[in-house]
């Protein structure tokens, strides 16, 4: 036990240690923080950019103090052209997308590549005055944190996060809706310019702690594993915060204990954390994923139930009658108890009942079967593959499909078994616009809209009229008005009259 408490305690002890785990706990919180906004945004390669494109001004700050005044490895000089090749990255990048055909993305890996590109030139053509380790720039120190960094990264830090909260409703709005943004005023582009500016300082403060790769790892992944665990902006700032914090301390001790590389065993830890709420995140991970397919039912198995109550009448049907009508009779009982939850059934003492609901769905349903049994018809498929194929395709009942397969069979009254086909069912309420052309014999409706030849033929709007039987083969829609005059009309003009119906 003693042993196991040393492992935690014996790091904490050591300077180094020490300013590492405030250093990298200060830089993760912010990244954390700032990185839930480029990753609702799709920044997430922006980071990756300025992150590159920093060893421009590092070389240039470096060499700018070491020909005017002779020093070396000045913080203050390397941090402010850090943000001015930021700042440079990101104005080339908003130009280029803005004034040509190129989009952002593209614009994005051209400028960094050429900014980054250009700094290592820099340091190599002037190696004899800056002395600047790439390796160190690209996977960073994390146990050699100066205390320069360690202020750096705290002035940075209450910056970036005061901006955060005084904004926090401007930054929430312009990631979610910029477009609502834009319509009640808000100076879009602007607040895209200041996120920006976050997004560079987090990045120009870190990397001279921990790297290239990781800085984007921080400002990426704990708000990636955040979001996978909360749907609320502010929530899923403090739980990246937290991840951020937690990926420090686990990394620097797994660094520790393993002999590795600092950046690189918080990275590690940090993806390791990443994975593990992907699998057991309660809404959006992989079991919860796994569960809610396990739980769910074949929509054909649903709707084969629905159809055989219908067909059935008012009596109910018991389980035993269900199962011999439906193909695949495995989950039934399961299946019945949903659809009773979802209202569509009810029970009774003998068997289970449509509710008034369940019985739209199942005449929807039965509708798109003896449409699609009239459609295989019309197109020669022989007689005994019609209720097959129906049986098949009725699961395909979008109801824009369905519409135009009525209107293209010209609205057909009856199937090919003569079974009558069910109305549509925008025709069974009164406050829908629905063609005239939909209407059976018997139904009254009010004429709203005539259009075409039916104005022609003389219906007008505000008349009652009632639908008589159909003519030539179901081609002539026979409407009659109050005074009891009939008006005959083909499809084209049945189309263009719209009526309400009573």
């Amino acid at each position: 036990m003693d042993s196991l408490a040393m492992l935690f305690w014996a790091p904490l002890t050591e300077t180094f240690f020490q300013k590492a785990l405030v250093g990298g706990c200060t830089v993760a919180l912010v990244c954390g923080v700032v990185g839930c906004l480029v990753v609702l945004r799709r920044m997430a390669f922006l980071g990756d950019a300025l992150s590159h494109a920093m060893i421009a001004g590092v070389a240039g700050g470096y060499l700018f103090m070491k020909l005017l005044f002779g020093v070396e490895a000045h913080a203050p000089s390397m941090l402010l052209g850090s943000l001015i090749a930021a700042v440079l990255t990101v104005t080339l990048i908003s130009f280029v997308s803005r004034v040509s055909r190129i989009k952002e993305d593209t614009a994005i890996g051209i400028m960094y590549t050429g900014i980054f590109a250009g700094g290592v030139v820099l340091v190599s053509i002037f190696r004899n005055y800056i002395h600047i380790d790439l390796m160190h720039f690209i996977m960073g120190d994390v146990l050699g944190v100066a205390d320069a960094d360690l202020w750096a990264s705290a002035i940075v830090a209450a910056l970036v996060l005061s901006a955060i909260v005084m904004f926090f409703r401007h930054f929430q709005l312009t990631s979610f809706d910029p477009v609502m943004a834009v319509s009640i005023g808000m100076p879009v582009v602007l607040i895209d310019y200041a996120l920006t500016t976050c997004v560079s300082l987090v990045v120009v403060a870190a990397v001279s702690m921990v790297g290239v790769i990781l800085v984007v790892g921080l400002l990426i992944t704990p708000a990636a594993t955040a979001y996978l665990l909360s749907d609320r902006l502010e929530n899923m700032m403090l739980l990246a915060a937290l991840f951020g914090v937690t990926s420090v301390i686990g990394g620097l001790y797994l660094c520790i204990w393993l002999d590795s590389s600092g950046g690189g065993a918080i990275m590690l830890f940090c993806t390791l954390q990443f994975l593990v709420v992907l699998v057991v995140a309660p809404r959006y991970g992989l079991l919860a994923r796994w569960l809610r397919i396990r739980r769910m039912l074949p929509q054909q198995l649903v709707e084969d139930i629905l159809g055989t109550v219908l067909r059935h009448g008012e009596r109910p049907v018991s389980a035993a009658e269900i199962e011999g009508h439906v193909q695949d009779s495995k989950g039934i009982q399961r299946a019945v108890r949903s659809l009773v939850s979802q209202g569509l059934l009810r029970v009774s003492k003998a068997g289970v009942l449509l509710t008034e609901v369940g019985r739209a769905e199942a005449l929807r349903i039965l509708r798109a079967h003896r449409l699609w049994e009239t459609y295989l018809l019309h197109v020669g498929t022989p007689e005994a593959e019609i209720h097959p194929r129906a049986h098949a395709l009725e699961h395909m009942h979008d109801s824009s499909a369905v519409a135009y397969l009525d209107d293209l069979l010209g609205h057909p009254v009856k199937d090919p078994h003569g079974q009558e086909i069910p109305e549509d069912v925008d025709c069974r309420t009164a406050r829908d616009l629905v063609a005239l052309s939909l209407l059976r014999k018997g139904r009254r409706a009010l004429v709203q809209q005539v259009t075409g030849a039916a104005a022609a033929a003389g219906l007008k709007p505000g008349e009652r009229i009632t639908m008589a039987e159909r003519r030539d083969q179901g081609k002539t829609w026979v409407t009659v008005r109050e005074d009891g005059q009939e008006i005959s009309l083909d499809h084209e003009a049945a189309d263009g009259v719209l009526v309400t119906c009573e």
